[in-house]
């Protein structure tokens, strides 16, 4: 690069033999003296070495020479002032290439280097060439670094030493040498050209900032060196970093060009605090959506603070995206579990509450919650350390009053329970190893759509992602895998869960899950279960099998496709419910159980695959859908798919309404069951009035409340052998479980009937 050529800058300054009222005896600035007229120089028009030339007899002790026009310092731009000089009598003097740095206004720039190199000058007649480079950046061979502060110079030489000696001065030359400095690399530019000092105390953000403005495309180097950063820097070019940076946390380094971990690896060094910045500049700048992180692994000593990343911001919602990389949990006491305990209390008037919490400043936002009365995953969502009060994420069911509950807080390899709000985000193709010594992903207590797909959560200690309120809303986790810590413990005695949610509408498709205590617990409505595949099975014979899938919401309204349920069961509760105890709201319904493969391995006979548990009195079903399952139980036989768990109470079976169970294949199960429910009762004894069992078939247990239809499979014959035609009437719910059905006949008869009854009315 050369300005004289490119941009057609003139840095020469003319010859003395043009006049020399254009050279100072001071500093070169305006109204200083000069040279014309003056005793002591003289111009020689035919020296034998310089042709013309100025004779000088030196009478101060420090003489100067200075051009006085204006020389322009341009940002990355580097000029070399030469001269040649020889002694012609007396004393011998040396002498030094000096100038004048000017700034904005034609202020002089103090602070900054203003003198070359000097020579001493030790030979009569003998020609001697003295140089210095001046320019903006502090670079290897800038004599007179001036910053980019410095906009001009006055420019010539000093003689120091005695006085009396006679000089003579060949024109000085002043030439553009930035080629010499960019000679290796022509398509970049250096900071250190823009001021850049690299000495991690002097702020860089300005220097920065001008390369980026001059590089116009081109590539910015940051050289070897820790460069200080005190304001947020936006580059719009691509930047190489071979030396560091360091900045405030609250100040943004945004890299648009090159906006991924690697560059912030490069400019940070350390590999979370780069990931932290990244993720800053992420939500703080719209020309990118996504963070990729380039296929490298960050090894994570400790928790993630998302939101302590982005300091400036509590919300957000606008799409961002994290994709292609691995966090690696390395060992260390910051992923060890906070338990506080403390007495609290419960009404279920406020349900979403804890109140008089003692020493509510130590429980930590975002601790699981455990007491008499909690309903599994119960999370901190938030606190009021003033008012001693806790804000739940999902009512208690049996916890009224006071009592003592545990609270533990779970370390995330990633935690954004700092943000209040946080939507429209989410992560891809990134494998958490969490190396049973973590968890996976806290989400924030509110927000719309959190989208993981095509990730690893690989041996999280407790958790694959946790939501402590409901910012799962429209989550969706799509073809991730689960891969559990506790593979080789029975499955009742495994602590982990892949996921939970509280609020509505979450979608989890193609995921496949290993052996946890539950896949998911899920409290909201409207989700959609489509093509999982989750598996929970031990070594041990006859061994219990926990829920892999837990239902908390009574009129659920979810959908169950597709999956491959193996060695666990469905779980369908309302332990997040207040007020367990049926009232005037819906009870269990609107959920649909189709296609999937149920399988078991091992277990006991008294293993289902399906389970209702309410946790209060008066529930019913009144909207249910199971239909073209497949059960299958291997290496022994289970007696029944289905089961109404009454540890704290059993449902109201007259209020079944709505249950279609229909077109599932039962191997290994000793009962099918169907609603409607056809029995073939054969009537071998001739009788006026046939009772029909239809306990085995029919669902849950429930009462034979409803007949819908008679269909003859033989000839009905009266005792004479004579054929009836007439259709009996229909009493239900008749025996002492109500599961049976009475036929009545006009005469005793006997042969075969078809009844097509339900649990249901």
């Amino acid at each position: 690069m050369n300005k004289a050529i490119t941009d057609g800058l003139v840095f020469m300054p003319p010859a003395f033999a043009e006049g020399l009222d254009q050279w100072s005896r001071g500093d070169g600035t305006p109204g200083s003296d000069t040279y014309q007229g003056a005793a002591d120089a003289a111009l020689v028009p035919a020296d034998a070495d310089f042709g013309g030339c100025l004779e000088l007899l030196k009478t101060e002790t420090v003489q100067k020479l200075r051009f006085m026009g204006q020389t322009p310092i341009l940002p990355g731009c580097y000029l070399r002032i030469r001269a040649r000089i020889k002694v012609v009598s007396g004393n011998l003097p040396s002498v030094r290439i000096a100038g004048w740095a000017g700034t904005a206004g034609e202020a002089h720039l103090t602070g900054v280097t203003e003198i070359g190199p000097s020579v001493a000058l030790d030979t009569y007649g003998e020609v001697v060439e003295i140089s210095a480079i001046v320019g903006t950046g502090t670079r290897d061979g800038v004599d007179m670094p001036w910053g980019r502060a410095a906009i001009f110079g006055h420019f010539g030489l000093d003689l120091t030493g005695p006085v009396g000696g006679v000089v003579r001065i060949d024109d000085i030359e002043i030439e553009d040498v930035t080629g010499v400095f960019l000679r290796d690399m022509l398509g970049w530019v250096d900071v250190r050209d823009f001021g850049a000092v690299g000495d991690a105390l002097t702020d860089d953000s300005a220097a920065f900032e001008a390369a980026d403005t001059a590089a116009n495309g081109l590539l910015v180097k940051v050289p070897e060196g820790t460069y200080r950063l005190a304001e947020s820097v936006t580059f719009e070019n691509r930047v190489a970093f071979e030396g560091k940076v360091v900045m405030p946390d609250d100040k943004i380094l945004s890299l648009t060009k090159n906006f991924d971990l690697p560059a912030y690896i490069d400019a940070f060094g350390d590999e979370v605090l780069a990931f932290k910045k990244a993720f800053q500049a992420l939500l703080n700048n719209s020309d990118h959506e996504s963070l990729d992180m380039g296929g490298r692994r960050i090894s994570v000593h400790g928790p993630i603070d998302m939101q302590a990343a982005v300091a400036n911001r509590t919300e957000y919602a606008q799409r961002r995206h994290i994709r292609n990389g691995q966090f690696y949990v390395e060992p260390s006491t910051n992923w060890d579990t906070e338990v506080v305990t403390s007495q609290a209390s419960y009404a279920p008037a406020n349900p979403l509450e804890l109140s008089n919490v003692v020493n509510v400043a130590n429980i930590p936002v975002g601790a699981l919650i455990e007491g008499g009365g909690v309903g599994r995953e119960v999370y901190v969502r938030e606190k009021n350390v003033a008012q001693q009060r806790i804000t739940l994420s999902a009512p208690l069911y049996d916890a009224a009053g006071t009592q003592t509950y545990t609270f533990r807080r779970f370390k995330y390899v990633l935690d954004f329970s700092g943000f209040e709000k946080l939507s429209k985000f989410s992560m891809s193709d990134i494998e958490f190893q969490c190396r049973g010594r973590a968890s996976g992903i806290m989400l924030a207590p509110a927000g719309l759509i959190f989208h993981v797909r095509d990730c690893f959560f690989t041996s999280p200690l407790d958790r694959g992602i946790s939501s402590p309120g409901e910012g799962c809303q429209g989550m969706l986790i799509d073809r991730c895998q689960f891969l559990s810590n506790e593979t080789a413990m029975r499955a009742q005695d495994r602590d982990s869960i892949a996921l939970n949610a509280n609020a509505n509408d979450v979608k989890l498709r193609d995921n496949r899950i290993t052996q946890f205590r539950h896949f998911a617990v899920l409290g909201g409505t409207s989700s959609v279960i489509i093509g999982n595949h989750w598996f929970q099975g031990d070594d041990e014979p006859e061994g219990v099998r926990t829920a892999g899938l837990v239902l908390t919401a009574t009129h659920n309204r979810a959908t169950i496709t597709g999956n491959y349920i193996d060695n666990c069961s469905i779980e369908w509760s309302n332990e997040h419910d207040h007020e367990p105890e049926f009232a005037s709201e819906f009870s269990f319904s609107a959920l649909n159980i189709s296609d999937n493969i149920f399988q078991a391995i091992g277990v006991a006979p008294w293993f289902r695959f399906f389970v209702i548990k309410p946790h209060g009195a008066g529930h019913f079903v009144s909207g249910l859908n199971m239909s073209g399952n497949v059960f299958r139980a291997i290496q022994g036989d289970i007696a029944r798919v289905e089961h109404v768990d009454t540890s704290f109470a059993d449902l109201n079976y007259a209020r079944m309404r709505n249950i279609t169970v229909a077109g599932n294949m039962f191997n290994s199960v000793e009962q099918g069951i169907m609603n409607p429910a056809v029995i073939l009762h054969e009537q071998n004894t001739a009788a006026d009035t046939w009772v029909v069992d239809c306990a085995g078939p029919l669902p849950f247990g429930g009462y034979a409340q409803s007949v819908e239809a008679l269909v003859p499979r033989s000839k009905i014959k009266n005792v004479a052998n004579v054929a009836r035609h007439e259709t009996p009437y229909v009493t239900t719910e008749q025996g002492p479980d109500r599961d049976r059905v009475a036929l009545t006949f006009p005469q005793a008869v006997d042969g075969v009937y078809a009844v097509t009854v339900r649990i249901d009315n």
